[in-house]
C-alpha cells in the first residue's frame, strides 16, 4: 500500500523537474512514510512513497523497472494471485529481482500490454511508463478500491493517489465546478469522474488511462454483470460454494510480510471475515473496535467483544467524544479531499490509529452489503414493487396521495415512498438520497442563490442513473439497484473514506468482500438467495451462521453509528452555526440566509436534517481548506477560523 504520483509532457520531450514530483510526494507522505523514490526520463516523471508490506528490503522500492530499464512503474495497491502469476512469468523467462507483487505487473505488462489488468486479482492504481512505445498506461482496480485523480492540461498530464498532490502543482487550473456541488449535494458525495474542481477528475473503477503520441483515452475493460449460472443450484449447494471462495479469499488477503488485523464493527461482515482469518493463521490475530461517549449513544463495542472473545483475538478499543468529533473535522476535511457526508468516516479514522499502533494491515468486512444485499432499503423497494404491481393503474394516485400527505403531516419516510410509487425506477430507488423528495432537490429555487443556480446549470441526477441502470434493464430490480450501488455509492463514498481514513493512518485495509470473484459469485446467484425468507445477505450469513455468534447475526444493522445528529443539535450547535451562517460561508453566493437558518432551526427542533446540515459543513470547511487557502500543507491553519480572520 502506497502512494503514486506524476506527471507527463504531452507535446514535447521537455524533462519534468524532479522538484515537482519531490512537491507532489511530499504531500502524500502519510500514504508511505517508509521510503520514497522517483524516475524522471524526458516527459515523463514518476514518484513513490513507499508503505512496506510484502518483501520489506530495498529490492521493493519504487519506482520499478524490467530487466532493461525500458518500462518503468509506480504502484499502489495489492495483487492478491501475485505468486501465480509470478510462478507463470518465471517459466516464460522473465527474470525478478524481488518477491514483490509490484515486479509481477511489470513483466505481465511486457507479455500482454494494457491487457495484463485483466488478470489481476487485487486492489490496485498503477502508472507504467512505456519507454519503447512513449506511452504512458494508468489503470484502477475492478471496484475502486484503490483512487486515482488526473487532470489534463493542453500541454500536460498530472495523476497521483490523492487529488491534493495534483493541485500543488501551480499549471493545475482550480476553477470550481458548480454542478459538481449541485450533485454533490444531491447524492452527499460527488458522484461520478467528476471533481468540484473543473480540471480534476477520478479515473472510474474498472478503467485505465493511455496517454500515447499526445492523446489521451480512457477505457472500460472490467464491469459487474449478472449471469444465471447458479440459478439452477439449490441455496445449500451455493452457500458451500461461497464458504470455499471466501475461505480462499480471506486467505489470499491475509499475505503479508507485517503483522495483520481486523476492524470489528459488531456486524456480520466483519465477524465473518475474522472467523475466515483466525483459520488461516497460527498466530493469535488482533481485532479493534470504536465506541462513542454519552447518553442514550448505541454502543457497538459489546458485539465486537463477543466476536473477539469468541474467536480468541488480542482485542482493543478506543472511544470518541463530541469534542474528538468536532475537532477531526479540519482534518477529516483534507484527508477526504472531496465533501462527503460520510460521518463514521471519523469513527474509522480513530480506530485505524489505534490499529496503526500495533498493526500494518487489516482486514474489514466492507462491501459485504453491496455484494449480497444488506440494507434495508433493498427489501423495501422489493415489496414496494410488488404493491405498484399489485394495485396497478392506481399507482400513481396512490402514491400522489401518499406523498402529499407525508408532507403535510412532516413524515418524509412516507413521502419518499409516495413519490416512488408513482416514478421510475430511478426517481423511486434515489428517492432515499436524490429523489424529487431530497431537500437539495425539492425546493432547489427556494434554497439556492438564484446566480449559483446558474452557473451550476442543468443538474438531473436522475439521468446520472439512468445511464447506468440502461445497462441492467433486463435484470430483476435487486440486481438493478445493487448494479447502481456498485458504481455510486461503493467506489465514491465508502472506499473513498476507506482508503483515505486508513492511509492518513499510514495503515493498509484490505477488503476481501469485495474481491472480484466473489463479486462475480453473487452477481450469479438468483436474487432469491440474497434477499428472501425475511433475510438480507441470506446465503452470505448462512455461510457465517455455525461460526458467527446467533446474537451478531440476528440484530439490526449498525455499523459504526456516530451519534453526531445528537451531537450537532447539542453542544455543537452554536458552533456549527457560527460556520454556516459567518460572512464567508454567506460570501459564496449558494444559498439563501433566511433558508439555512430555517434549516439550522429545523435540525435543531426536530433532528431530521443531519445529513443535510453536515453535508453544508463539510463543503465550507472543504472551501476553506482547499480553495481559500491552497490545501499544500497539511497544518497550515485551522479551517473553522476564517481566512480572514487568520491573517
Amino acid at each position: 500500500m502506497c502512494g503514486i504520483a506524476g506527471k507527463l509532457n504531452l507535446d514535447s520531450e521537455n524533462p519534468v523537474d524532479n522538484r515537482v514530483l519531490n512537491r507532489m510526494l511530499n504531500v502524500i507522505s502519510h500514504r508511505g512514510p517508509d521510503g520514497h523514490g522517483t524516475y524522471v526520463s524526458g516527459p515523463i516523471g514518476l514518484g513513490h512513497r513507499r508503505l512496506s508490506i510484502i518483501d520489506l528490503s530495498t529490492n521493493g522500492d519504487q519506482p520499478m523497472c524490467n530487466e532493461d530499464g525500458t518500462i518503468w512503474i509506480v504502484f499502489n495497491g495489492e495483487i492478491y494471485n501475485y505468486p501465480e502469476l509470478r510462478a507463470d512469468l518465471l517459466k516464460r523467462g522473465h527474470v525478478f529481482r524481488s518477491q514483490t507483487d509490484t515486479e509481477v505487473i511489470v513483466h505481465l505488462y511486457e507479455e500482454d500490454g494494457p491487457e495484463c489488468v485483466k488478470k489481476l486479482r487485487g486492489m490496485f492504481a498503477f502508472a507504467i511508463w512505456d519507454g519503447w512505445r512513449r506511452r504512458l498506461f494508468v489503470a484502477r482496480d475492478r471496484v475502486g478500491i484503490k483512487p486515482l485523480y488526473y487532470a489534463q492540461a493542453p500541454n500536460s498530464l498530472w495523476f497521483g493517489s490523492e487529488l491534493k498532490s495534483i493541485l500543488v502543482e501551480p499549471e493545475v487550473p482550480r476553477e470550481i465546478n458548480a454542478a459538481g456541488i449541485r450533485r454533490f449535494l444531491s447524492f452527499y458525495y460527488p458522484a461520478g469522474e467528476e471533481t468540484l474542481f473543473k480540471s480534476i477528475k477520478k479515473l472510474p473503477a474498472g478503467h485505465y488511462l493511455i496517454a500515447e503520441s499526445g492523446r489521451v483515452s480512457v477505457s472500460r475493460y472490467w464491469d459487474l454483470e449478472f449471469t444465471r449460472e447458479r440459478w439452477s443450484r439449490s441455496f445449500e449447494e451455493a452457500t458451500e460454494e461461497l464458504r470455499d471462495l471466501l475461505g480462499s479469499t480471506v486467505k489470499d488477503h491475509m499475505i503479508a510480510d507485517v503483522p495483520v488485523g481486523v476492524l470489528l464493527s459488531g456486524g456480520t461482515d466483519s465477524s465473518g471475515v475474522l472467523s475466515l482469518a483466525v483459520q488461516g493463521t497460527a498466530k493469535r490475530m488482533k481485532s479493534f473496535t470504536v465506541g462513542f461517549s454519552g447518553e442514550q449513544i448505541v454502543d457497538e463495542r459489546p458485539y465486537a467483544r463477543l466476536a473477539a472473545e469468541k474467536f480468541g483475538t488480542d482485542h482493543h478499543e478506543i472511544s470518541i467524544t463530541a469534542e474528538n468529533f468536532w475537532n477531526f473535522l479540519p482534518q477529516y476535511v483534507w484527508h477526504m479531499e472531496e465533501p462527503v457526508c460520510e460521518p463514521p468516516a471519523v469513527a474509522l479514522f480513530y480506530i485505524s490509529k489505534l490499529a496503526a499502533q500495533h498493526v500494518k494491515v487489516v482486514l474489514s468486512g466492507e462491501g459485504g452489503d453491496e455484494a449480497f444485499a444488506g440494507y434495508p432499503n433493498y427489501p423495501n423497494m422489493l415489496r414496494l414493487q410488488q404493491i405498484r404491481n399489485s394495485v396497478g393503474p392506481l399507482a400513481g394516485p396512490v402514491g400522489a396521495m401518499s406523498s402529499l400527505a407525508g408532507r403535510m403531516i412532516g413524515d418524509e419516510r412516507l413521502e419518499r415512498y409516495g413519490a416512488a410509487m408513482r416514478g421510475t425506477f430511478e426517481q423511486h430507488y434515489f428517492s432515499r438520497t436524490s429523489g424529487p423528495t431530497f431537500y437539495f432537490n425539492r425546493d432547489s429555487e427556494q434554497i439556492f442563490c438564484a446566480d449559483f443556480l446558474q452557473s451550476a446549470g442543468a443538474v438531473n441526477t436522475t439521468d446520472f442513473v439512468t445511464q447506468l441502470t440502461n445497462s441492467v434493464r433486463d435484470q430483476p430490480l435487486l440486481n438493478q439497484m445493487l448494479y447502481v450501488d456498485t458504481k455510486t455509492w461503493l467506489p465514491d463514498d465508502l472506499l473513498i473514506k476507506a482508503d483515505k481514513m486508513t492511509m492518513a493512518n499510514s495503515l493498509e485495509l484490505r477488503v476481501p468482500l469485495l474481491d472480484h470473484k466473489v463479486l462475480e459469485f453473487a452477481a450469479s446467484l438468483p436474487p432469491a438467495y440474497k434477499v428472501g425468507a425475511g433475510r438480507t445477505k441470506r446465503i452470505l450469513k448462512a455461510v457465517f451462521e455455525k461460526a458467527v455468534p446467533n446474537e451478531i447475526l440476528t440484530r439490526k444493522k449498525a455499523g459504526f453509528p456516530v451519534p453526531y445528529n445528537r451531537w450537532m443539535r447539542n453542544g455543537l450547535s452554536e458552533p456549527l452555526k457560527e460556520v454556516l451562517l459567518s460572512s464567508q460561508a454567506m460570501g459564496r453566493g449558494y444559498f439563501k440566509r433566511k433558508e439555512l437558518e430555517g434549516l439550522l432551526q429545523a435540525h435543531k427542533c426536530k433532528s431530521k436534517r443531519g445529513k443535510e446540515v453536515f453535508s453544508l459543513l463539510v463543503l465550507e470547511l472543504w472551501h476553506r481548506r482547499f480553495v481559500d487557502r491552497g490545501a499544500f500543507q497539511p497544518e497550515s491553519g485551522n479551517c473553522f477560523v476564517s481566512s480572514r480572520d487568520s491573517r
